[in-house]
């Protein structure tokens, strides 16, 4: 079992920058594969970034590459989500999600999930 709890949302302006965490803990967080999902108000939930156990593999969604950094710190057990030039359309809860053996953009695969935290973009 594996528990996730990400922290970081808040309210920042159009343009602006948050960083996101998700702490890991549980059964060895850091051999698993962590990604990032976000589910805005009447929308499905939609991927927005993974990272292999190792670190060494990331995926973006097309609507936030060049703009989100996923990174994890296996010492920490923690995968953070810089997201940088954000735009209104960003505005959602996103979700942490963790996996023993899958890394990519289906959050069906994933078997843990955090209870998310609220990124609002607004003026």
């Amino acid at each position: 079992q594996v528990q996730l709890v990400e922290s970081g949302g808040g309210l920042v302006q159009p343009g602006g920058s948050l960083r996101l965490s998700c702490a890991a803990s549980g059964r060895t967080g850091s051999s698993y594969a962590m990604g990032w999902f976000r589910q805005a108000p009447g929308k499905e939930r939609e991927f927005v970034a993974a990272i292999s156990s190792s670190g060494g593999r990331t995926y973006y969604a097309d609507s936030v590459k060049g703009r989100f950094t996923i990174s994890r710190d296996n010492a920490k057990n923690t995968v953070n989500l810089q997201m940088n030039s954000l735009k209104p359309e960003d505005m959602a809860v996103y979700y942490c999600a963790a996996d023993r053996y899958y890394v990519g953009d289906r959050p069906d695969r994933y078997d843990y999930w955090g209870q998310g935290t609220q990124v609002t973009v607004s003026s």
